[in-house]
Parts: structure tokens; sequence; C-alpha cells
């Protein structure tokens, strides 16, 4: 059966991988691609180990407001996100060659708030900077409004309107490109947005609609021809993907679930009039049976984030718990405290959940550590609660586990110890504990 690991031997590039996978999954083989959209080293060091031992490539994306020109929530321009995934790659023994960057929701979203004249004009220098630093997957997303935007606020902005904003995103990319070394692979596109938030939606109370077939023929009737009277034919050849929303979703204690019969629809129109495939965003949580299905029927890119850092944080909550079960009272160890130093750095900088959770205190204290939302990721960098991971990896690095500790709080990589697949070592488990949802994603994708 062909695999993306059957194309990652018949390819020098990444560009001509990505199109290969386009044209399988368009032939009804179970191909697809999962992108990682994390910036946490844990997450891409699971990942990372994932593709080496899976033979295949692995896509790693930033986000606008993560990473950009400024700096973004993380402080890393794109130049210093492609040097941070390069180093992981080092640590990891991972060839560069098999990564792909990605840039995802690139356009004006971080400077909505300007005028539009403003918001475009860092916008394209955001795309510009992604493919100079060797972004290769570029999604194009000018579907915000911006501030001096006619209209009402709380509406779509004109499909017209959204069209010519990506084209001058295009334009800017490509223009870039041409500025690259020679043979540097040429940025394929992704076009379009899913009606949720990036992210996760807020509300787990409400239905998600899938979208309309009509809606999605008038974005990409729209592109084509404005790729094309603006001279961007050979870049228009390189859109591999639209993003569609196929009824999957997340909030802070409810997924909703893939339902083939729902998104029956987009699936044979697709089949029918383009030579491309469907990008679907908030992917999480979904079953291994859902996104198998969902790559069958060209959904065949799967964004994932929030996850990956779940389980992440699943890890991490369950290491201290052995490690208070163990170490406690120990003479000479000072414990890590992780949950109490995470929940007080919440407490003291809400602006990452506050606008997201809602409920009385002890519905927000559960939320800020549990929720699938998982708004507790945007905290990990702070110095205060790495100083407390450090200390929890160090406690039980020195002090390992009892297997019966392992069997109690963590099952499954338990079972990976005494199999001999992994070491019985605090980060061993952490990235077995992320690759257990990297899996789900590698099969579905046939990437393994």
């Amino acid at each position: 059966m062909h695999s993306m690991r059957n194309a990652l031997a018949g390819h020098a590039d990444v560009t001509a991988l990505l199109l290969d996978m386009v044209g399988s999954n368009r032939k009804r083989q179970p191909v697809g691609i999962y992108s990682i959209c994390s910036a946490n080293r844990f997450v891409l060091e699971a990942g990372l180990i994932q593709a080496l031992q899976d033979e295949t490539v692995v896509c790693i994306e930033s986000t606008s407001n993560q990473v950009n020109q400024f700096g973004g929530y993380t402080g890393m321009l794109p130049s210093d996100f492609r040097e941070f995934v390069k180093s992981v790659a080092v640590a990891t023994n991972f060839p560069e060659p098999r990564i792909i960057l990605g840039g995802d929701h690139l356009g004006p979203h971080v400077w909505q708030r300007e005028p539009a004249h403003s918001a475009m004009e860092k916008a394209r220098e955001l795309v510009r900077s992604c493919v100079q630093a060797g972004y290769t997957k570029i999604h194009l997303d000018a579907s915000m409004r911006c501030a001096d935007d006619p209209g009402d606020q709380n509406t779509p902005l004109d499909d017209r309107v959204v069209t010519e904003r990506s084209v001058d995103l295009c334009l800017a990319a490509e223009a870039a490109y041409s500025e690259m070394p020679k043979g540097s692979p040429a940025p394929v596109y992704v076009i379009g947005t899913e009606v949720p938030i990036p992210g996760g939606e807020q509300t787990s109370q409400e239905g998600v609609s899938v979208t309309r077939v009509i809606d999605v023929e008038r974005t990409l009737t729209l592109a084509r021809d404005m790729f094309h009277s603006r001279g961007l034919q050979s870049a228009w050849e390189r859109v591999i993907a639209v993003v569609v929303q196929p009824g999957v979703e997340f909030g802070d204690s409810t997924v909703f679930e893939y339902v083939r019969e729902a998104a029956s629809e987009l699936s044979s129109y697709l089949e029918k009039q383009w030579s491309l495939v469907y990008e679907a965003h908030s992917t999480d949580y979904q079953t291994p049976v859902g996104l198998s299905h969902m790559v069958q029927d060209h959904f065949a890119i799967l964004k994932v984030g929030p996850w990956l850092t779940f389980a992440l944080r699943e890890a991490l909550f369950a290491l201290e718990c052995i490690e208070k079960e163990w170490l406690h009272g120990r003479k000479g160890i000072v414990l890590s405290k992780l949950r109490e130093t995470l929940q007080q750095a919440m407490l003291d900088h809400p602006e990452y959940w506050k606008p997201y959770y809602h409920g009385d205190e002890d519905y927000l204290r559960f939320a800020r550590d549990f929720s699938y939302s998982d708004r507790c990721r945007y905290y990990w960098p702070r110095p205060e609660i790495q100083e407390a991971i450090q200390r929890l990896l160090r406690n039980l690095q020195q002090h390992s586990a009892p297997m019966s500790l392992l069997s109690q709080f963590l099952p499954a990589q338990y079972q990976a110890v005494r199999s001999g697949e992994i070491h019985n070592r605090p980060v061993d488990l952490i990235h077995h504990k992320v690759q257990g949802v990297i899996n789900i994603y590698a099969s579905a994708c046939g990437m393994r």
C-alpha cells in the first residue's frame, strides 16, 4: 500500500512530497500528513522521535501570534523558530531535510485592530520572513476584519476582499522565494479558513456547522481566478489545500466527533471538481477511527496542537504524583510543587485563560488544570514553571520511580518500560506519553 514513507524515498524535496501526497489521496489512497502546531520542546522532541521511528517526514507549524517578525508570544522570529526546531533535530538525531516548516493563519490576524493598510503591510512582512526562514507550507489567511473595514464587525469580511488580500500575501511569498538560494523547495499554499476561531471553540454547548459546498466553491473559484489575473499561475499549481470545517471541534469539556455523513457532500465535491485536498484544523481529541475516516474523505492534512500539550500536562502531573508518593519527607529533597506553581502563575497572569473559561471558582480551578482547551500550555515557558519542571525531572532522574508507581500513574509507560521499549527516565516517559497521541495521527495518515 502506498504510504508517506514510500513517498519520502521518491522525492528530493518536501514540495514534491506534499504534491505527491495530494495526488495519492485524490486517488483514494489512505494517505495524508499531520501537522504539529506547537513550540513546546518536549512536544517537538516527541514528534521528531516518532517520525524517526516511522522513517518519514514531520510537519511543524507556528502560528502568526506565536512567531512573527516582532517575536510573537514566544519571543521568536521565524528564523529563530527555524533554529529552535533545528536544535531539537540535532538533539534527537533527526535529519533536517525531512522537516517541513509551516506557518499557520499567516495574515493580519495579530494586527486586526489596526487599519487594513498597516495590518496588511505587517502581514506581508510576516509571510516574507517566514519564506526566507525556510518555511515551505504557507497558510494564507486574510479572513479577519481590520479596524477600518466597513460593515458590521461581527459579520464575515467580503469574500472578494479576503481573496484579494490573500493574493497580496502570496505575491509577497513568491517574491521572497525568488530571493532564496537556487534549489530551495518552492512554497506550497493553503487557502481559506475554518469557521471556529483558531485554537479551539470557546463554547462547548453549541453544535459545529460543516462548511457548505457552495462556500468552498466560491472560495476556490475566486482564488483561482485572482491568482491567474495577478500572474500567479505557477503559485496556483502549488495550492495544495483549502481549509474547511468538517464538523470537528472541541470545547472545555466537549469534543465534537467527525461524522462522515455530515461531511459527505464536501468529500464528493472535491473529488469531482478540484485537484487539491482539505486541511482540517482543531482535530484534537478525535478518535483513531474518526481521524482515519477524515483522511480517507480527503481531509488529508490534520492539524493538532492542544492535544499534544494536554498529553504533556498529563505526563507532568502524573510524574508529580509519583514524586510526592515516592520522595515526600525524604531528607535533603525539595519537591517540585509543579501544580501549585502552575496554578499561581495562571492566577497572577490570567490573560491567556480568562477570556476562555467561564464558571464559578471551583470550575475555573478545574478548567485551568484539565480543560481540553489546555490554556495552561501558554504558561510552560515561564521561568518559575520551568524551574519546577527541571526540579521534578532531577528528582525522578536521581531517584527512579518504582515500577508499582509507574503502573499506578502512567500505566502505558509502565508497560513500555517493562517491555524494554523505553527506559525508566522521566524525559523518556514524557516523550512516550506525547507519542501516544502522535501515533494515532501517524496511523491515520498512512505514515506507519
